[in-house]
């Protein structure tokens, strides 16, 4: 038998070896690449960084600064000057002002002190003797609520301000109560929104919980 006739022969067997195991596509993806090999995420599928505490889906969280249609932002969202369009969804009323004590000496006392001079038991120098220097005053001659809109106090009550942390674990109901209470310290009413602020849809305003 002549050498091409043995390469034929052997060419042959290899190919009825290949047919006879009917999926020869399977030998290879890099012999026989094929679109059922192409890389695809499946329904449920972990896409994100393991190591964030978020672990968003990579290229799926929206740029910075966009809301999504239909959504509201949350007052941890919020841009100063949008903070100080919002408005005081609860009436100055006894309820209100009640509820707005109680929280203020539970949360807001230890710094601001009760009477929202910044002379509580952990505030320090000016105005106390505790290891947090520099707790600004919310009424009396230095108080600065007078000069603030409820939605400025609302959202630094929210998302922190400065060396204030957030507090948005109080409700948000609660945070315009303390806000109406606090209106009671300085003796004064809010001033009104900045014209220029433009108003948003925010979670929290009647009835929110953020």
């Amino acid at each position: 038998m002549s050498g091409r006739s043995k390469g034929l022969q052997v060419l042959a067997a290899a190919a009825a070896l290949i047919a006879s195991t009917g999926c020869w596509e399977q030998w290879s993806v890099w012999w026989w690449p094929q679109m059922k090999w192409q890389k695809t995420v499946q329904a449920f599928e972990e896409t994100g960084n393991l190591e964030s505490p978020d672990r968003h889906p990579v290229m799926a969280v929206p740029p910075e600064g966009t809301v999504p249609v239909g959504m509201v932002l949350k007052p941890t969202e919020m841009n100063p000057m949008q903070g100080e369009s919002l408005q005081n969804p609860h009436p100055s009323a006894l309820a209100s002002l009640e509820n707005g004590k109680a929280k203020f000496a539970t949360f807001c006392s230890p710094c601001h002190g009760l009477a929202g001079l910044g002379d509580g038991p952990v505030a320090g120098p000016p105005w106390g003797k505790g290891p947090f220097v520099g707790v600004l005053p919310l009424a009396g001659p230095a108080g600065i609520a007078k000069a603030l809109t409820d939605g400025h106090i609302f959202t630094t009550i929210s998302q922190g301000r400065g060396r204030m942390p957030s507090y948005k674990r109080i409700p948000a109901d609660d945070r315009w109560d303390i806000i109406n209470y606090v209106r009671t310290l300085s003796a004064q009413p809010a001033p009104p929104p900045s014209q220029t602020a433009q108003a948003a849809p925010v979670a929290g305003a009647p009835g929110g919980s953020n």
